[in-house]
């Protein structure tokens, strides 16, 4: 446990001082932007040494990795962001645990958020996904809302009992044309989240980056980025 603690605070620290030189080349405070630790596949010991080492939010994209592992460290004074597509069937579990949604991307994803939120007597923060690779089904490859359908969805998430806008989160798209050009497509989301504010003041959270580019997300602005690989280090192959 010993020696994976010292991996653990080594690669935290490395982390720390990549958002930490992006934000001094940014001109930005480095209070600006806050390390979403996503520890999918990794056990809830992890959890517990990372917060002893003063990470405070934390992220997984599976319920069923989830749930048990959120059970497990109640005690522990985390934030936990959901960020994986989530389906319906799965809302009621994870509204249990999950103080932010940042996968709301579809106006039946936010009844169902809403309904569960109001019965367990919580508020649950929801970030929109937004798609910037959406096709003309309006959605992306890996989810999301695509641009255009932003206003009505926020609206929506805004209005709905049990849920509070935070604001906008995407992942940086492999295909269309933001494709390879990660900082441009923060950029955009950046454009995006201004546009939502005028309306909605305080859905002023950008969620984006992850290990390989957060540079470019704080470069572009983002409030929060997530990161799991360059913390926990490369994730075992499943199955």
């Amino acid at each position: 446990m010993t020696d994976r603690r010292d991996e653990l605070a080594a690669n935290l620290a490395g982390v720390q001082e990549r958002i930490a030189a992006a934000c001094a080349a940014a001109g930005r405070a480095r209070d600006e932007v806050t390390l979403i630790v996503v520890t999918k596949t990794y056990p809830a010991s992890d959890v517990r040494i990372l917060s002893e080492l003063g990470v405070r939010d934390v992220a997984e994209n599976r319920d069923q990795d989830a749930a048990p592992k959120a059970a497990a460290t109640t005690d522990l004074p985390l934030t936990w962001h959901f960020v994986g597509q989530l389906q319906t069937n799965k809302v009621r579990s994870v509204v249990g645990y999950a103080d932010l949604v940042q996968s709301v991307d579809r106006a039946r994803l936010v009844t169902a958020l809403s309904r569960e939120a109001v019965r367990a007597g919580r508020e649950v923060g929801c970030l929109l996904q937004v798609a910037l690779d959406a096709g003309a089904d309006g959605r992306g490859e890996r989810g999301g809302v695509a641009p255009g359908g932003i206003e009505e969805l926020a609206d929506l998430v805004a209005g709905s009992p049990g849920l509070r806008l935070d604001g906008l989160m995407t992942v940086a798209p492999l295909t269309g044309e933001f494709a390879g050009r990660q900082q441009a497509a923060f950029g955009r989301l950046m454009d995006l989240s201004t546009d939502l504010r005028r309306t909605h003041p305080t859905a002023n959270m950008v969620s984006a980056g992850m290990s390989a580019d957060l540079e470019q997300a704080v470069a572009a602005g983002a409030t929060h980025v997530r990161v799991g690989t360059a913390v926990l280090g490369v994730r075992p192959r499943l199955g």
